[in-house]
């Protein structure tokens, strides 16, 4: 039998995944605030947090960018993070997906629009 981890590490992850369920008005306010920072650069977006159909399910925001030839997107959540901050994360990479912490609007805003940016046009990755 492998390694296991240690418990300290099971258990902090535990009770970030308990905080992130238990925080869901903290991870709406959040998710408001990206959206009102990603207005000005005219993406839409669908807040899935305010359906009624959705009310146990995670908050998330997806951000659309359509072109003339192709149409991307990205679904925006919030976690909770180590030290009692928050931070957003591209859902479908779960833990992986760490985009920037929540203090920062424009900054996720800034990361969203590098992420579409890429997706539509593939050569525009800023680390090149």
């Amino acid at each position: 039998m492998g390694p296991l981890r240690p418990l300290k590490v099971q258990v902090g992850r535990y009770l970030l995944r308990w905080r992130t369920r238990l925080g869901r008005a903290t991870a709406i306010h959040h998710l408001d605030l990206l959206a009102a920072a990603l207005a000005p650069k005219n993406y839409r977006y669908i807040k899935l947090y305010q359906a009624d159909e959705f009310p146990t399910r995670p908050p998330l925001l997806w951000v659309l960018a359509f072109g003339q030839d192709r149409h991307v997107r990205v679904a925006v959540h919030v976690r909770a993070t180590p030290g009692g901050d928050w931070a957003y994360y591209e859902a479908g990479r779960g833990r992986h997906g760490y985009l920037c912490p929540c203090g920062d609007a424009k900054q996720a805003a800034d990361e969203v629009d590098g992420l579409l940016k890429h997706r539509m046009f593939p050569s525009t990755w800023p680390g090149r």
